[in-house]
C-alpha cells in the first residue's frame, strides 16, 4: 500500500496533500423531500432523551453554516491544514426509513448537491455518495450513477438499514458492484439500533456510534463479505469502533466455535487487516494500537467535521505521535487515502 510522497502545489505552497476521509455536509433540499414521508424519517428520534434531542437541534442550528456554506468549509479546512475533504452526507440524512420512491429522490438530491459542491473547488473536494439502501436494487443503480455519471470516488453507508445488517445477502449485488467499480465504502453509524440503555449522558453517541460500527464490522467479517469480495475498499469511521481494538477474541472464537467459520476460510483478523480505519480515536495510545494491529498503511485521517464530537487538529495529532516513524505519519496523513480510492487523484489540477 505504501506510496511515494508526491509534492504538489496547494494554496501557493509546495507540499504533499493532506486528506480527510471523514467529514460531513448537509443538503437542505433533501430535508424538504423527506418531510413528505409517512414514516418517522428522523434518526434524531432514536436518541430518546429530551435533553439530548434539544442539544442536537441546537447544535444543528449552530453548525448550519459549516454544514452548508462552501466558503466557510474551505476556510476551516485551511485552519485544519486539510487540503482535500472526501465529503459525505451528514448521517442524519441517510433517510433509510422513508418510502423507497422518496428514498431514491432524496439520495439523488444529496448526490447532485455533493457534485455541485465539488465543482466549486474540484481541487479541494472528493465526494462520497449516499444510496437508498431501503431498496437494494435502487442502491445498486445509484451507486453506478455516482461512480459512472458523477465521477465520485465512492459512497458512504450507514452501519445498519432500519435494523437490517448491511452484510445481509439482500445487499450482495451492491457489494459486488462496489468492488467492480473500485468504490471507497465509508462506514459511518448514527447511534445504536437498541438505544434503550444509552439514553443518558449522550451514550447513544459516546458508546452507541462505535458500538453500531462494531456490530456492522463483525457481520461483514463473519458473514464473509470480504471473503467473497476481497478487493473491497472499506473505511471505518471512529477507528473501527470497538471491534478494531479486540481482534484476538474473534480469532479465538474462530478457532473454537464452528458457527464462526460458516462463511470465512481464514481467521477474522485477516479480513480486518484488509480494511482502513480513521484517526478519530482521540488518544495517542489508541492511534498507536491501530497502527500496531493493522499497519500505518491502513490508517487514514478523519475529523468528523463539523460536529462537536470531531477533532480539528488532525495533522498535528498524527505528527505528535511519538512512537510513529515519519514514513508512517506520511502514509496516514497523505498516502493511504490516495491509494485507497484515488481520493486524492487530483494531481493534474494541483500541479
Amino acid at each position: 500500500m505504501s506510496a511515494p510522497r508526491k509534492i504538489v502545489k496547494v494554496n501557493n505552497k509546495r507540499k504533499a496533500i493532506s486528506i480527510d476521509l471523514h467529514c460531513h455536509i448537509h443538503t437542505v433540499a433533501a430535508d424538504v423531500i423527506a418531510k413528505q414521508s409517512r414514516t418517522n424519517a428522523s434518526p434524531i428520534a432514536r436518541y430518546g432523551n429530551p435533553r439530548t434531542e434539544a442539544q442536537q437541534k441546537k447544535l444543528h442550528q449552530d453548525l448550519h453554516k459549516k454544514l452548508t456554506d462552501v466558503d466557510q468549509r474551505i476556510a476551516d479546512m485551511n485552519k485544519m491544514d486539510i487540503d482535500v475533504q472526501a465529503i459525505s452526507s451528514s448521517p442524519l440524512q441517510y433517510y433509510y426509513g422513508v418510502e423507497p420512491e422518496l428514498g431514491r429522490k432524496v439520495a439523488r438530491t444529496i448526490n447532485e448537491r455533493l457534485a455541485e459542491v465539488t465543482a466549486t473547488h474540484p481541487d479541494r473536494f472528493a465526494p462520497l455518495g449516499t444510496l437508498p439502501m431501503q431498496s437494494p436494487k435502487d442502491a445498486v443503480s445509484e451507486l453506478v450513477y455516482c461512480m459512472k455519471k458523477l465521477n465520485f470516488k465512492g459512497i458512504e453507508l450507514g452501519t445498519n438499514v432500519a435494523g437490517a445488517e448491511i452484510a445481509d445477502r439482500q445487499y450482495e449485488k451492491m457489494w459486488a458492484k462496489a468492488e467492480e467499480l473500485g468504490a471507497v465504502v465509508f462506514l459511518h453509524p448514527i447511534g445504536f439500533t437498541s438505544p434503550q440503555r444509552l439514553t443518558k449522558h449522550f451514550l447513544t453517541n459516546v458508546i452507541g456510534n462505535p458500538l453500531d460500527t462494531t456490530v456492522a464490522l463483525a457481520h461483514i467479517v463473519f458473514g464473509g463479505v470480504l471473503e467473497r469480495y476481497p478487493r473491497l475498499k472499506i473505511v471505518s469511521a471512529h477507528g473501527g469502533g470497538f471491534l478494531a481494538h479486540y481482534p484476538a477474541r474473534m480469532d479465538h472464537a474462530y478457532n473454537v466455535r464452528p458457527e464462526c467459520h460458516d462463511h470465512i476460510s481464514r481467521p477474522p483478523s485477516y479480513y480486518m487487516k484488509k480494511m482502513y480505519y480513521d484517526t478519530m480515536v482521540f488518544g495517542e495510545p489508541q492511534l498507536d494500537h491501530l497502527v500496531n494491529l493493522y499497519g500505518a498503511d491502513h490508517v487514514v485521517i478523519g475529523t468528523d467535521y463539523p460536529y462537536d464530537m470531531g477533532y480539528y487538529k488532525p495533522v498535528d495529532f498524527v505528527e505528535r505521535a511519538r512512537k510513529l516513524a515519519p514514513k508512517q505519519k506520511d502514509l496516514i496523513v497523505r498516502g493511504n487515502a490516495r491509494e485507497c480510492g484515488e481520493v486524492a487523484g487530483l494531481e493534474s489540477t494541483l500541479n
